[in-house]
């Protein structure tokens, strides 16, 4: 050992050689956790180290301060604003809802609802502004790690975020429901995509189909992906990693190809052609779907939305839900011009009486208060103009008839067959028909025998037997034609027996 010592080579020698080492291996260390909080600052840059709510507020997209802010007096009228956005296909409007409904704020505690979180949630992850690629990208020089595309800005980003965000946190609420919540969470998407004619029925046609990703995105979508528990292609540092997948959220809408063929179909009637481009690439695009046809077209002239408006409910805020669906296309519009000499107001009237908006009913409109009118605007979540538009004396009818009221459910019938106020629609017609005659109104009794003596293709077979059944009830409850009819028939009845005697 001492000729080892004596060499220069002892361990008291070995320990200063060791010193200038860690030294520069600390050194490196520094350097490189300097080299990456640099790097830190530009776009798509780890970020692995940042956590809570400052992370969130960097990778979130901004919004404007009209409607991030507290508006404690205004909150009734800022709800409103998103929701007219959100029913239109604002992308942010229905984040933003998803936001309110779930009380992220400690300001939204008042109207919290998961079920309207939920649906505000999915209808942004179904909307292809949330997805579809913007900005381009352009390479960039080497680096730590090397050369590749930069985006030219960070707006694909945070709408990257906001959706594997908006996942998470539909995925969580979800999976805290009953079945029959999760139906009513999926029912109102449907109606509000229903409002949006082809655009809404296409979406609706990729939520059901299996080529597409959970919400209608790309199946290599990078958040679809992750929600199917897929490791999403092209992940940089500091992104979010699958946790297994977001099974609630992705078994929102089951996926069939019946459903997915029907709301194709009904996006073809209405008039879209690109929706029928679409549905004949449908049709090719895997074996035996073509064969779908003649059973979806019988199925979709049966079909009507889950609801007649959206439900208005009372929360426990005082903060109705409103309907912010608005008429498209010129069918509607046709349908709203003929409400004004071919709907007699008092059948208006008699609904804001059932609905107890007034003690009797009114033959104009001129005969209603101010107050009378802010009430049903109230009623109906709409903003008080202290004037009833042609649709608020549309969903007057319309709420009296979901509410239980035969006579406005016989006058909706009408309104639908033959298109006054509302397209003419006869699955609907014949639903409300149905409704009312259940309740014993003998016209709509009288109406029912009319569908089954003729016919209506897809809403209602032929049935004679049925026909007469019906005809027969709504004399025995009083219906003058359908009464002096069924007499004559008899009459003629009893003649051919006495000829026979």
């Amino acid at each position: 050992m001492g000729e080892y010592d004596n060499a220069g080579h002892g361990p008291s020698q070995l320990q200063r050689h060791r010193m200038p080492l860690a030294g520069g291996a600390v050194a490196v260390l520094v350097l490189l956790i300097a080299v990456l909080l640099l790097a830190s600052c530009g776009d798509g840059a780890p970020g692995f180290w940042r956590r809570g709510a400052q992370n969130e507020a960097a990778l979130s997209c901004p919004r404007p301060a009209s409607v991030t802010g507290s508006e404690f007096n205004a909150q009734e009228a800022s709800l409103r604003h998103l929701r007219r956005a959100a029913f239109r296909g604002d992308v942010f409007a229905q984040l933003e809802l998803g936001s309110r409904y779930a009380a992220v704020r400690a300001t939204d505690k008042n109207i919290e609802d998961p079920i309207e979180s939920s649906v505000w949630y999915a209808m942004a992850l179904a909307n292809d502004e949330g997805y579809a690629p913007i900005n381009g990208v352009e390479p960039q020089g080497g680096g730590l790690f090397g050369g590749g595309l930069r985006r030219l800005s960070k707006y694909d980003d945070c709408r990257a975020f906001e959706r594997h965000r908006a996942y998470q946190v539909l995925d969580r609420q979800l999976s805290r429901m009953s079945r029959e919540e999760q139906e009513a969470v999926r029912d109102r998407v449907i109606y509000v995509l229903s409002t949006q004619d082809a655009e809404g029925y296409r979406t609706l046609a990729r939520l059901h189909d299996g080529l597409y990703g959970p919400f209608g995105e790309p199946a290599d979508n990078r958040e679809a992906r992750e929600a199917l528990g897929r490791k999403p292609e092209g992940k940089s540092l500091g992104q979010p990693r699958s946790r297994g997948g977001y099974w609630a959220a992705v078994n929102l809408f089951q996926r069939n190809d019946v459903d997915a063929y029907l709301y194709n179909y009904l996006a073809v009637q209405t008039g879209d052609v690109g929706a029928y481009v679409l549905m004949k690439d449908f049709e090719r695009s895997s074996p035996g779907r073509a064969q779908y046809a003649g059973f979806v077209e019988a199925k979709a002239r049966q079909w009507t939305p889950p609801f007649e408006f959206y439900p208005l409910e009372a929360p426990a805020s005082g903060v109705p839900f409103s309907d912010e669906s608005r008429p498209r296309g010129d069918a509607y519009e046709y349908a709203l011009s003929r409400l004004q000499g071919e709907l007699p107001f008092i059948h208006v009237g008699r609904a804001l009486r059932y609905l107890g908006v007034t003690p009797e009913a009114v033959t104009a409109p001129e005969q209603l208060s101010r107050q009378q009118i802010e009430a049903f605007e109230a009623m109906l979540g709409h903003a008080t103009e202290s004037r009833l538009s042609p649709l608020e004396r549309v969903r007057a009818i319309q709420l009296a008839a979901v509410n239980g009221s035969s006579e406005a459910q016989l006058v909706l019938a009408v309104m639908y067959a033959e298109g006054i106020g509302l397209p003419p629609d006869y699955a609907r017609s014949f639903k409300w028909f149905e409704e009312a005659a259940r309740q014993g109104s003998p016209e709509a009794k009288f109406a029912m025998s009319t569908y089954f003596a003729l016919g209506v293709a897809g809403v209602a077979d032929q049935d004679k037997a049925e026909a007469v059944a019906y005809r027969i009830e709504s004399a025995l409850s009083g219906f003058g034609p359908s009464a002096s009819r069924l007499q004559a028939l008899l009459s003629q009845v009893s003649r051919a027996q006495q000829q026979r005697r």
